[in-house]
């Protein structure tokens, strides 16, 4: 296949990821203008593991640039449970905070089940409170996981009206495969969730109009797993040796997806790389549920954040 064929087929998220924090610029811009309301966002990261540095950096840089006020909580990793529900409880009760977002994985000692069911669910920026869960589940408004919400927004710009299409998700977490179930069957698709326990996996997969890969395997989904022109999500971010045998000695790594795409290229009609595809979109749709939050609690009407 020529290599123009190929980049065809990609879903670029880092350009639609781009697209869609500057109309989240833009609203929030005006929402200050227009009601005196700026969109905060508090992120609270307990203890110092690296990768979760990284990432609350990289979250409240994009929170700011978006025009956003953005509070990062550290604790330290000697913070007991209680201290972290009352500072939780505090956010909860802060007018300008309008997102709350608590970096996982919490220390040993500390229940995560307990603390994410103590934010406001009208707080949730993550999407991941009960209370958001069901209201998603009966289609009513709510805030939405921030992975699913942005690879369905990737699907709708590359596909247009996804009705009647047949969508196989593969991984039925809380986090990603049950609420892109849910957000897929609100656009009229016809829904399979496939998981460890499925019987003949890749013919399930080769059913599929719209196949979104959500396991945290590395390149589990082949080539010929995929129905020639399917859609292809690949929502897995997985490290692994390098290529190179050389670098691979020295211990260098390389990210990869639960697709093996090269194989899934030549067949797809359309695939998220990984990097690039859907890894943008979660904090793009993370200020774009800040944003809604802080709509909702001061009585606006958001505006519509489509391209």
């Amino acid at each position: 296949m020529a290599e123009t064929d190929v980049r065809a087929k990609i879903i670029d998220g880092k350009a639609f990821a781009a697209g869609l924090v500057d109309r989240i610029t833009a609203a929030s811009a005006r929402l200050l203008a227009d009601h005196g309301v700026k969109p905060g966002l508090a992120v609270v990261i307990v203890g110092e593991d690296p990768a979760s540095q990284i990432y609350v950096r990289n979250k409240g840089e994009r929170t700011l640039a978006a025009g956003m006020r953005s509070d990062t909580y550290r604790l330290p990793d000697t913070t007991t449970q209680d201290e972290l529900l009352a500072l939780i409880a505090a956010l909860n009760a802060d007018a300008g905070i309008h997102g709350i977002l608590v970096q996982l994985p919490l220390p040993a000692g500390i229940d995560s089940s307990a603390v994410l069911d103590a934010i406001d669910p009208d707080k949730d920026v993550d999407g991941f409170h009960v209370v958001n869960a069901g209201r998603l589940a009966v289609g009513l408004p709510g805030l939405v996981p921030c992975t699913p919400l942005g690879s369905v927004m990737l699907l709708k710009d590359a596909l247009g009206d996804l009705s009647g299409l047949n969508a196989v998700i593969v991984g039925r977490s809380n986090i990603v495969g049950k609420p892109m179930a849910q957000l897929l069957l609100a656009e009229n698709c016809t829904v399979t969730i496939a998981h460890s326990r499925s019987r003949d996996l890749p013919a399930l997969c080769r059913e599929a109009d719209i196949l979104v890969a959500a396991v945290g395997r590395p390149e589990m989904i082949r080539g010929d797993w995929i129905k020639p022109g399917a859609a292809v999500i690949d929502v897995g971010i997985n490290r692994v040796p390098s290529a190179d045998p050389v670098k691979a000695a020295e211990g260098k790594t390389r990210v990869v997806g639960d697709v093996a795409f090269p194989e899934a290229v030549e067949v797809a009609g359309r695939i998220t790389p990984v990097p690039g595809g859907v890894g943008p979109m979660t904090i793009a749709c993370l200020l774009a549920n800040t944003y809604v939050a802080a709509c909702r609690a001061n009585d606006v009407t958001p505006e519509s954040l489509d391209a």
